[in-house]
């Protein structure tokens, strides 16, 4: 059965929480050390809603097999129309299309809303899946920062991937150049 993709509400972050925190103990696709509680998990997703930003969940029989979300590349004011991708699958739900079924509906809605490039930073090089999702989405990997993060005793890698969003790069974004109110 393929999963249903919506958004997330709150009435899912039990869930989310749960997913989440599995990866925080025992995955490196984030390099968080502690797993947030689900007050926290709360703030964090409204931030992004209320920003603008998609944030999505999975359904499996009614049960939530996965989330994401996307959220600012990077604070400054220029990087405002680029966002970075994250993902997150229960691990029952493994290789059934969870991840692939909630990057392409992420794609789309990010794209919607106008953002222009979309940037993935993969936890461990040795996130092979992971990395053949984005590739299979239409990302390239674009870098590789070396022994960055610390976490189960070993250092980790972050690997760097993008993809356009819509038109990409070949024409200004809707509304023009994003002017901060005391430089126009």
């Amino acid at each position: 059965m393929s999963p249903a993709i919506r958004a997330a509400t709150p009435a899912d972050l039990v869930a989310v929480t749960a997913i989440y925190d599995h990866a925080v103990r025992h995955g490196t696709a984030s390099f968080e050390l502690a797993p947030p509680d689900a007050s926290e998990m709360a703030r964090r997703r409204q931030a992004l809603v209320d920003a603008g930003y998609p944030y999505l969940v999975a359904e499996i029989d009614g049960v939530i097999a996965g989330y994401a979300y996307a959220g600012p590349y990077r604070a400054r004011p220029a990087y405002r129309w680029s966002v970075e991708d994250s993902i997150y699958v229960a691990p029952r739900m493994h290789r059934r299309g969870v991840g692939a079924a909630l990057l392409g509906r992420l794609i789309a809605d990010a794209e919607q809303s106008g953002f222009r490039q979309m940037i993935a930073v993969i936890g461990d090089s040795s996130q092979a899946p992971s990395i053949a999702l984005h590739r299979a989405a239409g990302f390239r990997t674009i870098g590789t920062i070396e022994n960055v993060g610390f976490k189960f005793g070993r250092w980790l890698d972050s690997v760097l991937m993008q993809r356009a969003l819509g038109p990409g790069a070949t024409k200004p974004p809707e509304g023009g150049e994003y002017r901060m109110a005391n430089n126009e």
